[in-house]
């Protein structure tokens, strides 16, 4: 078989899957490695980077999900045919001592397949080798085996049913979250009154949040096992519990200093931590305020910040707000422009006051794809911090590029 009649036969399966002689020949120019080139624009910024690592894609992606301490899942979202990949950080980014003789420095795809929708939404299910995807236009999902040692292929393994919704109400897209331990369970929907449980392996609905809004959501996160909390995009937040049918808690955003009479968009974030009693949430307006609240006060804010960013006209998609896991009171932002940026909560205050960024990486800004000819400006599309190392994020922005970076705090560097 040709190389043509091999793509042709890959195209016509039905279900998601490449063939694995034909996936190995794509995988081989799938990644290509920029590093030289944009270090070259980045000279002279070492000295804020423990480690800096610059690839690109063949295709931007908007999700960046973990689906390991060193592996992580990828997926364009143009309206066609769209590879999805899972990706292994380079081993070098991981190398304690010598990290100059580490051979390897590059991402390696190690899994990967095709879908015929875009991918808005991606969540990887704790324990297993499944992930989850939305495609930003219903509130069905599609199910993914992220394939084994044996396998190099992801496919599709079917699909799950989202909530019906009242009659009058537009589609979109699904937030979803992974339920934190076993058996598989996600929780999904597009606005609060079509939020559902759902078990992976038989697609059962073991829960169904009771409310009437048609609230559009921005994000799901578990509190824990059962407690969970919904964002919207018009800055409500909802708390509820799947082991009840009670109706969940609502808290509206509280209402700003200084209100410009304009509607904003809300995106919305909670802190991990083993006592959710403990969980602050923060919420970001796409006018750039942020509002930290505590999980036991959600209608106030403990402090509050107007954050250096360029604000500009977004979408629901466009913009991330994230708490660090393993490094307290740090926040990043990005979706504004080309750059993500680093904030520091714990010097906000009650009283609203401008913000400047503990770090801010500008990597994807300086691609040496942009240029002033009328091309659009070069805009983050996602960041994840890692799990477990403290200062390092990935990004990726619409011009394919991902960079995965460990940054170094100069504010405590200069008091030593």
């Amino acid at each position: 078989m040709t190389e043509e009649e091999e793509e042709e036969d890959n195209n016509s399966r039905s279900d998601g899957a490449l063939h694995a002689v034909g996936w190995r020949r794509r995988k081989r120019r799938l990644l290509s490695p920029a590093a030289r080139v944009h270090l070259s624009v980045l000279r002279g910024t070492h000295q804020w980077y423990k480690d800096l690592h610059v690839y690109q894609l063949e295709h931007p992606t908007q999700v960046i999900e973990w689906t390991s301490g060193r592996t992580v899942c990828v997926a364009g979202f143009s309206p066609s045919k769209n590879e999805i990949l899972e990706l292994r950080l380079p081993r070098k980014l991981f190398a304690d001592e010598n990290k100059g003789l580490c051979a390897e420095r590059d991402f390696k795809v190690v899994h990967g397949g095709f879908t015929d929708r875009p991918v808005r939404c991606l969540r990887h299910v704790p324990g297993t080798r499944c992930a989850v995807t939305g495609d930003g236009l219903s509130s069905n999902l599609q199910v993914w085996d992220l394939g084994g040692d044996d396998s190099d292929v992801i496919r599709r393994t079917g699909s799950i049913e989202g909530r019906r919704r009242r009659t009058g109400v537009s589609e979109g897209g699904s937030s979803i979250a992974a339920r934190p331990s076993s058996p598989p369970q996600i929780l999904h929907g597009a606005q609060i009154s079509d939020v559902q449980l759902t078990e992976l392996s038989s697609g059962q609905t073991l829960y169904q949040l009771e409310s009437d809004s048609a609230d559009p959501l921005s994000s799901l996160h578990f509190l824990s096992d059962a407690v969970f909390l919904a964002g919207c995009s018009n800055g409500n937040i909802y708390v509820a519990d799947t082991r009840t049918s009670a109706a969940p808690q609502l808290s509206p955003p509280p209402p700003p200093p200084v209100s410009s009479g304009e509607s904003v968009l809300w995106w919305t974030d909670a802190s991990a931590g083993p006592d959710p009693s403990g969980c602050r949430v923060v919420r970001l307006s796409s006018s750039g305020q942020a509002l930290v609240s505590d999980l036991r006060n959600l209608g106030g804010a403990v402090s509050r910040a107007q954050l250096d960013v360029q604000t500009r006209r977004c979408g629901p998609d466009d913009v991330r707000v994230s708490w660090a896991p393993a490094l307290d009171d740090c926040i990043a932002v990005s979706g504004f422009s080309g750059a993500v940026q680093i904030y520091d909560a714990s010097v906000w205050t009650s009283e609203l006051q401008e913000a400047r960024p503990l770090f801010e990486h500008r990597g994807h800004a300086v691609s040496p794809e942009q240029s002033d000819d009328g091309v659009p400006p070069i805009l983050v599309t996602s960041h994840v911090w890692h799990p477990e190392r403290p200062r390092t994020l990935l990004s990726a922005a619409s011009d394919g590029s991902v960079h995965v970076w460990d940054w170094v705090d100069q504010s405590a560097a200069d008091k030593r």
